[in-house]
């Protein structure tokens, strides 16, 4: 009985594909590349461990102006971690392949450090793609920007004679097979879907005609994004104040334009919604803060975005967040939020963050406040809800907040008419307390936690001077705090998907 040969035997194809692949391996090993012997064994080296993505994505963190920027160097290293999982664990497992014969390629392309492991698929192509591909799912900017790089690693390792060309193809391909596969369980910004708002009629203001923006100067990346707005919308009138001008500025400003424009965090777009509610004008947000909840949960995170909306006259009507009495008392005006009013542990994380942040800036800031907040915070005593107990945290969402991972994250309608309320009651270990809170989920209840919608939430019997925060600033309260919420009471320009 004889044995299948020639074209028609899987062992002949398998077979020529080797005889090609070392072809191409010595072909690369004969051929001379100008000015590639200085760079690439060294670009080879610098990506062992991951070490040139993980600098990548710091430094893409540390320049980006927007949360896009964050977002596309987390997801550019998770997904080199999921790529390097499967090809420690099962690829170099699959196939064990050993590394080409050296004598063929030049000593001074050679690597110091020859690998031990086995060659196929390669693990350096596999890590450089998958990073490359989720860093462009996030931005395509960026991922431009890393994808010569990417490239040029993946080549360096034929051209430093470590592997064969299969190896890096069949590395790159699983590295972007695990970027997509990261994508099908944490989706991308740009795949969740648009949050529910109604749209509303707004002034077409093409190069800012009639717009009045006014710049908190010291606000995250305003001065940037305030250079921008002038180059973008040259006819609108840009004012940059001081933060204790901002009130001011804002009235003014809501008096004079057909729309209101404010550049600046969370706490700058509190006033101005709350000067656009007063005189009944829309708000035309530019992120320009550390942090800019409200802008990124409209779909806006870059001044062009904003500048989009405005060309075209596209607005939605969103809720607006009430508090009483506001920050200046029963004789003062209401207080208004549209992110969130909190008492508890958070004011107190708030205060201690915005001191430190100028200092070592905003993240360290933050996880210095948490720190400090839990070690010395007791839980504090109200009525709520006509019922006496000890919190550890309120929180009041201007509108239901989404579960994006183990937290809240974005909110998909900003015009529900609802508050998110989640209370934290209190015990020993707030901690563990407030990690709980975060893992459960958006509706739930147990015996530390509670998360519930509501039209309204009154509190009584607070110690007066207790501290809350809403929107990022914080205040201090009498005895008693009415919250409830005024439903699309405010006008913002926002794009509309395509």
């Amino acid at each position: 009985m004889s044995t299948q040969s020639g074209p028609f035997s899987p062992g002949f194809w398998r077979t020529r594909f080797l005889q090609r692949d070392v072809a191409a391996f010595q072909g690369v090993a004969e051929r001379h590349w100008p000015g590639a012997d200085a760079v690439l064994p060294r670009l080879s080296r610098s990506a062992n461990h991951g070490l040139l993505w993980f600098g990548a994505a710091a430094g893409m963190a540390a320049l980006g102006s927007s949360a896009r920027s964050r977002r596309a160097a987390l997801r550019g290293v998770a997904s080199l971690a999921v790529a390097s999982a499967a090809i420690n664990t099962v690829g170099k497992q699959a196939v064990r392949r050993e590394r080409p014969i050296l004598d063929m390629v030049p000593v001074m392309r050679q690597l110091k450090r020859q690998p031990f492991t086995t060659s196929f698929p390669s693990g350096h192509a596999a890590s450089a793609a998958a990073f490359a591909t989720g860093v462009a799912l996030e931005s395509k900017g960026w991922g431009a920007v890393v994808a010569p790089v990417a490239a040029a690693v993946a080549a360096s390792r034929v051209y430093t004679g470590v592997h064969y060309p299969s190896d890096v193809v069949a590395g790159a391909a699983l590295g972007v097979g695990a970027a997509f596969a990261l994508r099908g369980v944490v989706p991308t910004r740009g795949q969740l879907p648009a949050p529910g708002r109604p749209r509303s009629g707004a002034p077409v203001l093409p190069a800012g005609k009639d717009l009045v923006v006014v710049v908190n100067r010291e606000s995250g990346s305003a001065t940037n994004a305030a250079a921008q707005i002038r180059d973008a919308l040259p006819l609108a009138e840009t004012v940059e104040c001081a933060p204790a001008d901002l009130r001011g500025c804002l009235e003014e400003a809501a008096r004079q334009g057909k729309a209101l424009g404010v550049c600046g965090g969370d706490g700058t777009v509190n006033m101005a919604a709350a000067a656009a509610a007063t005189h009944n004008v829309p708000l035309a947000v530019f992120p320009g803060g550390t942090l800019n909840h409200f802008a990124y949960d409209l779909g806006i995170e870059t001044v062009q975005d904003t500048v989009t909306a405005l060309t075209a006259g596209d607005a939605v009507r969103v809720d607006l967040g009430r508090f009483l009495p506001g920050p200046e008392g029963p004789d003062g005006a209401p207080g208004y939020f549209l992110n969130a009013f909190s008492l508890g542990v958070y004011p107190e994380l708030v205060r201690t963050r915005e001191h430190w942040a100028p200092r070592i800036g905003g993240w360290p800031a933050g996880v210095l406040a948490a720190f400090e907040a839990l070690r010395g915070s007791r839980p504090l005593t109200a009525e709520l809800q006509g019922r006496r107990r000890p919190l550890w945290l309120l929180f009041v969402g201007n509108g239901l907040f989404q579960r994006v991972g183990p937290a809240p994250g974005r909110r998909h309608n900003l015009a529900d008419g609802l508050l998110d309320v989640r209370v934290v009651h209190g015990g020993r270990t707030p901690g563990l307390r407030l990690l709980a809170a975060a893992v459960a989920g958006p509706l739930s209840r147990s015996p530390v936690h509670a998360a519930v919608r509501r039209s309204r939430v009154r509190l009584a019997g607070l110690t007066p001077g207790t501290p809350y925060a809403f929107d990022g600033e914080v205040a201090h309260s009498g005895t008693e705090l009415l919250i409830d919420k005024l439903p699309e009471a405010l006008t913002v320009y926002c794009p509309m998907p395509v």
